[in-house]
């Protein structure tokens, strides 16, 4: 889960301004796939004064779409959804998996079950799309003098009411959790799962979830357990507002950069900007992706973590995404995902989070993403 089940997972670039490889949703390499390929730039056109509704054919990009991997990820995550229509066409979908599929059977399937409404902003102008990934990060079993950040597992005192996160005193009494500053000072908290850099910890906070290997070639993934039910702040943008880095080189990778440079009491206090803090739990690194807030494993480029107050877990979505403005961003994202995920910064009807994978390759690219984006809905037919 990314933040509020998985976070978000976020990309740094553009969370941190603003929830677990393989082609584009995205035009034009399949899922999953060899290593990356630059996918053909797909520029946004003015946004009509109606919102487009029509065939699926008729979306912009629609003939260079993988439309066969598209619908092997739309099956593997569309049982999520509580919709009696939507379940009825994902059952067919499944039913349809279990046989050799072809890519012109996938893109008939769509076709032929799908209508398409689009999703607007209330002032018409473009969403934005960020990314993230699940982060595989170097941990050990004993604190050191580099790795003397506990990753803590959910503490006992900490609980919910009426929606709210709040820690019970001995008492009885609640009080609000404590904040990332006074966790890290040494709050009596979760006993430690495992050791790790502290900025890496903290770049794992913010995914929400990732995996840890262990000197000893042990692996684990570690996963949401809880938050301190505090809001999540961004450095990015203080970050270049102090100065210390330049308004358009906040990158995850220039971040991390900083903080690792930095470990101690500086890096500390920058980190200590975002009060957030996450709370995870150990399990056995399976080899695949983590699940998001849906409770089904992502697909790299195929799922995306959405405001739930807009969309449903298990929506089929069109996106189309253009003009990165952030250094190394690829031209476009343009295709078919699944509404999977939700996360702490992810607000509004045209807003979309993109699952990129796991591993440092999978993060170098996300870190780049912040592109102006455009949202459609594929609403099953009865």
């Amino acid at each position: 889960m990314r933040w509020t089940a998985r976070f978000v997972a976020v990309v740094l670039a553009a969370t941190l301004a603003a929830c677990a490889g393989g082609p584009p949703v995205i035009e034009p390499r399949p899922v999953p796939g060899p290593g990356p390929v630059e996918p053909r730039p797909s520029p946004l056109r003015p946004v009509p004064a109606t919102p487009f509704r029509g065939d699926v054919q008729d979306l912009a990009g629609w003939n260079a779409e993988d439309h066969l991997a598209a619908f092997r990820a739309y099956a593997a995550g569309c049982s999520v959804s509580r919709d009696a229509v939507a379940r009825a066409v994902c059952a067919d979908a499944r039913a349809l998996a279990t046989r050799a599929v072809t890519p012109s059977q996938a893109r008939a399937f769509f076709e032929d079950r799908f209508t398409v409404v689009e999703a607007r902003t209330d002032d018409g102008r473009p969403g934005l799309m960020t990314a993230y990934f699940a982060p595989e990060y170097p941990a050990r079993r004993a604190p050191d003098a580099e790795f003397d950040m506990p990753v803590l597992a959910r503490p006992a005192d900490l609980v919910r009411e009426s929606g709210a996160v709040a820690q019970r005193r001995p008492d009885g009494s609640l009080a609000p959790y404590p904040d990332r500053a006074a966790i890290e000072a040494g709050s009596p908290v979760g006993a430690p799962l495992a050791w790790m850099r502290a900025e890496d910890l903290f770049f794992l906070q913010i995914q929400g979830s990732g995996y840890l290997t262990f000197e000893d070639g042990g692996r684990a993934r570690a996963a949401y357990a809880a938050d301190n039910g505090r809001p999540f702040v961004g450095i990015a943008r203080p970050m270049a507002e102090q100065g210390l880095l330049p308004r358009d080189g906040t990158s995850g990778d220039a971040i991390m950069a900083w903080l690792a440079a930095r470990r101690g009491p500086e890096a500390r206090a920058v980190m200590a900007l975002n009060p957030r803090y996450i709370f995870f739990k150990l399990d056995p690194d399976d080899g695949g992706d983590p699940s998001g807030a849906a409770g089904v494993p992502l697909t790299g480029r195929r799922a995306i973590a959405v405001d739930p107050t807009h969309w449903r877990y298990g929506d089929l979505v069109w996106l189309s995404a253009d003009a990165g403005n952030l250094p190394g961003a690829r031209a476009s994202y343009q295709g078919l995902v699944v509404a999977l995920d939700t996360g702490s910064a992810i607000r509004g009807p045209v807003r979309a989070d993109l699952y990129i994978g796991r591993g440092p390759e999978a993060g170098r690219e996300a870190g780049s993403v912040r592109h102006p984006l455009r949202m459609w809905r594929l609403v099953p037919k009865s």
